[in-house]
């Protein structure tokens, strides 16, 4: 133990200005994500602003079982799952094709063209986006309407909106995330590819055997990282596409947070319906994570 500390104490003489760089973002971390935790209690409270979080009355689970004993509670919870694990589903597989097939582009213009196309919608705000979306669905003049040759709402449709969030998501984010993915395709040795063609094998073969297993590690790794924000649907492009007659399937909990909180000032109970999200979460990624770890030689949180 005693060498231990001695070789640790040694690394960071040697290293200390890396482990500086590496504190502030650690000192950032701890002041702005784990000191306003102990405000998680105002959940357990019922809280008013007058009296502050510790004078406020506790109420136990109080907030728990009126979240639990509300109408639309099963449908929040259900369109948050249905929601984010749809989108999971179908996004996640596109970068990883997308980033495989930029490798097999050989003219360098051609590929810088192609990834930028594919970057830019990215830094598109989602404000815009879901400006883009409601021009493009109109009933009047939208192009999927001329397309169609029809007149359709598409976003007063309860069965469409599930379809609009994931087809815009993919389109917006879907170029970004192959980023990770040719980086990890850029450092696998070239010599393989060369060793591969000397036997025949084809363009397939090649990204069965050498790129897939590269991108396998990262994958898994993405996969956990999306799973444990899997009931974090994306609330700002839900809230500016929910209508009235499309409740039935985007009426999500984090929309629901901020109905409650921001509109109506319920702040113990958007603080109760909040922190059963984040516990969800957290299981969810517990479970991935003991999951990957059975398929895979590496635990990764």
């Amino acid at each position: 133990m005693a060498a231990k500390k001695k070789q640790l104490s040694r690394r960071i003489r040697a290293n200390w200005q890396m482990y500086l760089l590496l504190l502030i973002p650690v000192v950032i971390t701890f002041i702005y994500k784990y000191i306003p935790m102990y405000g998680i209690q105002i959940a357990f409270r019922d809280f008013s602003a007058n009296k502050g979080i510790f004078g406020s009355d506790w109420v136990g689970l109080y907030w728990f079982k009126r979240f639990f004993s509300s109408p639309n509670c099963l449908r929040m919870i259900r369109n948050t799952f249905l929601l984010s694990a749809f989108s999971l589903l179908w996004g996640f597989p596109v970068p990883i094709i997308l980033s495989l097939c930029m490798n097999q582009l050989r003219f360098p213009k051609l590929k810088r063209v192609t990834q930028t196309v594919l970057y830019a919608p990215h830094f598109i705000s989602t404000m815009v986006i879901c400006g883009m979306i409601k021009i493009f669905l109109s009933p009047s003049g939208g192009l999927l309407n001329l397309i169609l040759g029809s007149q359709v709402d598409f976003l007063t449709e309860s069965t469409a909106f599930r379809t609009i969030y994931i087809v815009s998501g993919i389109w917006q984010d879907a170029g970004w995330g192959c980023i990770i993915y040719l980086a990890t395709l850029a450092t696998v040795d070239t010599c393989l590819y060369e060793a591969a063609k000397v036997d025949g094998a084809s363009v397939w073969q090649r990204i069965v055997h050498i790129d897939l297993p590269a991108l396998l590690p990262m994958a898994i790794l993405n996969l956990i990282l999306s799973a444990g924000s899997l009931m974090n649907v994306g609330f700002e492009k839900v809230w500016l596409l929910q209508t009235d007659l499309n409740k039935a399937t985007s009426d999500i909990i984090a929309v629901y947070v901020y109905e409650q909180g921001i509109e109506h000032a319920k702040y113990s109970y958007s603080t109760a319906v909040g922190l059963f999200n984040t516990v969800i979460n957290l299981l969810l990624l517990i479970i991935v994570n003991k999951i990957a770890k059975r398929h895979s030689d590496v635990e990764f949180v």
